[in-house]
């Protein structure tokens, strides 16, 4: 159980439909959530990935299925074989990462919106 005064930081992009519901969810949930927005501040720094890549695998956090991955070239594509790739490519097109990512008060990272994993992560 979090205390919902603590704060809890969401990454993502705001015109997302995915992260406009998880921010939604928090709200109603009472959860304190500071949103860091990839297209206005910026993907976070390489340790703030690393920690990304730590909790979930590389390949989870970026978005394989998305819009981003596919207008990619086929070489761009293939040049993703790990974390330090993965990173060099979140930098370069930040909507190719998984949103949301949360980081929440205990450390825990999650990626994506998955109302019932976030609801044990508050009771």
């Amino acid at each position: 159980m979090i205390n919902t005064a603590s704060t809890v930081t969401i990454f993502g992009i705001s015109n997302c439909d995915t992260v406009k519901k998880a921010r939604v969810w928090l709200n109603e949930h009472g959860v304190n959530a500071v949103f860091h927005d990839f297209k206005k501040s910026g993907v976070p720094n390489d340790a703030e990935l690393d920690s990304w890549f730590a909790a979930h695998d590389w390949a989870t956090v970026i978005n394989k299925k998305g819009t981003t991955w596919r207008k990619l070239d086929a070489e761009t594509q293939h040049a993703v074989v790990d974390a330090v790739s993965a990173t060099a490519l979140a930098k370069t097109y930040p909507s190719v990462i998984k949103r949301p990512v949360v980081r929440w008060p205990n450390g825990r990272i999650t990626v994506g919106f998955v109302p019932t994993d976030w609801r044990a992560l508050i009771d």
